[in-house]
């Protein structure tokens, strides 16, 4: 098995198709072979609860995501510099924005308590958590590191 040949499989965000993508290729800005969509964009996608699972599970590379409500002073101050950690990231991590007012059967699953709350996966997988606003440099560092790293 060459794990820089063999192709991933990527889901659309836009439109919910499955594309086959070569691995060494993820960094190299992959497109939706139906919509055209950018696969792994340098911004956060929206997510809800119809449409979550299926584009979440099936990424390649790991999911950053942001539980938020409109109303959050602190989620609001958050969402540029979770914008600025994504383009920082592109290519190698998905950032999801998910609305935890709109979608309360994703919130529920992570048992969503308090807002801004970030969840790292893979393959669908929690990996790591932490709550509250930070500048985009420690959302990236904290996106980047090992499951269970230390937190400053």
């Amino acid at each position: 098995m060459n794990t820089a040949t063999d192709p991933r499989h990527v889901t659309c965000a836009a439109c919910g198709a499955t594309n086959r993508v070569p691995a060494a290729r993820l960094g190299e800005d992959p497109h939706c072979g139906r919509c055209g969509a950018e696969l792994l964009p340098g911004h956060p996608v929206e997510l809800g609860d119809a449409d979550f699972e299926r584009v979440v599970a099936a990424s390649p590379v790991p999911v950053v995501v942001d539980f938020w409500a409109p109303w959050c002073g602190p989620c609001r101050q958050m969402a540029p510099q979770f914008a600025q950690a994504a383009a920082q990231l592109k290519g190698q991590a998905l950032f999801v924005k998910v609305n935890s007012d709109d979608n309360p059967h994703t919130s529920a699953r992570f048992g969503i308590r308090s807002i801004p709350t970030m969840v790292k996966l893979q393959a669908g997988r929690e990996l790591d958590r932490v709550s509250g606003a930070m500048p985009a440099a420690q959302v990236a560092a904290w996106a980047r590191s090992p499951a269970g790293a230390p937190r400053r």
